[in-house]
């Protein structure tokens, strides 16, 4: 083998248990990130019973009015925009569910992607929302207007 062909070999086995090992780092990373976690309607109605979770609606004020809440559920004010400190438990590691609509809307998932990057750990949606909810024959309450 020449000179110029050894120092190659060499320089890649340096390389390349370094670049396994900043794969693995990356892997290692990312499961300690938190994500948001996806929960059935038997899921959350037995966390609500058990007063286990913090409920949070991320629908609109319209909709909330024509359709109900979850009971207990805090309404928040913009699945977006909310305010963290003021809308959401102080403990970080709170259980928080969010829901919305339907499987179609996408509110719950941008207002729990809200919670995570402030620092939430336990994140879950109820993909189903409210409407899949009111179709398992759970109940309802009326909507009352924030202040």
């Amino acid at each position: 083998m020449n000179r110029k062909l050894l120092g190659c070999v060499f320089a890649l086995s340096l390389a390349v248990p370094s670049l396994a090992l900043a794969c693995d780092a990356d892997k290692k990373e990312q499961a300690a990130t938190p994500t948001v976690k996806s929960l059935t309607i038997t899921q959350v109605a037995s966390l609500q019973k058990e007063k286990k979770a913090t409920v949070l609606d991320a629908n609109l004020e319209q909709f909330r009015q024509q359709n109900g809440v979850i009971p207990g559920a805090t309404l928040l004010t913009s699945f977006n925009k909310y305010d963290v400190a003021k809308e959401l438990p102080a403990a970080k590691d709170s259980k928080l569910v969010f829901y919305c609509a339907n499987t179609q809307c996408m509110a719950s998932h941008a207002a729990a992607q809200r919670a995570l990057e402030a620092g939430y750990t336990d994140v879950s949606v109820l993909p189903d929302g409210l409407l899949g909810w009111k179709k398992a024959g759970q109940p309802t309450a009326a909507a009352t207007p924030r202040s």
